[in-house]
């Protein structure tokens, strides 16, 4: 019997945004050197695209804060101040238009939660925990996620089999009680499929069951 419907969050819960990476990190560039932004920007654009690097190759997760000291070091630039707050506060109000659910996924969480369903969701994300819960909570769907994991506050990120276990033990429920659903066929399908979870992959404009 399936017990939980799990989901992946940008793409998934939210729709996808084409979005220049650059203008976000001018954003934060702008307060931490207002005098050499460009140049700071690209240096942060170069620490996120590191950081996503090795993800792929050893699912190591990572976190702004390490984004802004990596770049910060690159630069010249002092590694930890008060101005990372505000830089990071910055760049992720660039980000909020992008950051809202589909219309849908309100109606649809509480469909799920009255079929007593457990419902949660993990996502691939080096953002801090309090930006998305603040973006869960402002569209209405935080409290209809029993469990909300994000990879800034693990060790791994998906397709790693601890970032999916991280997700199914605080649901509570084994992988063959769970159905996952995501946007990328490798971090989401697959990664979700090894641990034995049925799968629903959601391209832009609809879903379908995996098999």
């Amino acid at each position: 019997m399936i017990q939980a419907v799990l989901f992946d969050w940008g793409g998934t819960l939210t729709t996808f945004h084409n979005v220049d990476m650059i203008d976000a990190w001018r954003v934060a560039a702008e307060v931490l050197a207002p005098d050499r932004a460009d140049e700071v920007a690209s240096a942060l654009l170069a620490a996120e695209r590191a950081v996503w690097a090795r993800t792929s190759t050893t699912m190591r997760s990572a976190t702004t804060a390490e984004v802004l000291r990596s770049a910060s070091e690159t630069v010249g630039l002092p590694v930890e101040t008060a101005l990372h707050t505000a830089a990071v506060e910055r760049y992720l109000d660039h980000w909020a238009p992008t950051s809202q659910v589909r219309p849908d996924a309100r109606p649809m969480l509480r469909a799920l939660k009255e079929r007593a369903l457990r419902t949660g969701l993990l996502s691939n994300t080096h953002w801090p925990r309090r930006q998305h819960e603040e973006w869960l909570e402002r569209d209405g769907v935080l409290d209809l996620l029993d469990a909300r994991v994000y990879t800034s506050d693990l060790e791994y990120v998906k397709p790693h089999p601890e970032a999916f276990g991280a997700l199914l033990d605080a649901v509570g429920v084994e992988p063959e009680q769970a159905v996952f659903v995501g946007d990328r066929l490798h971090d989401d399908v697959a990664g979700a499929k090894q641990l034995g979870m049925r799968t629903v992959w959601c391209a832009t404009t609809s879903c379908r069951p995996t098999t």
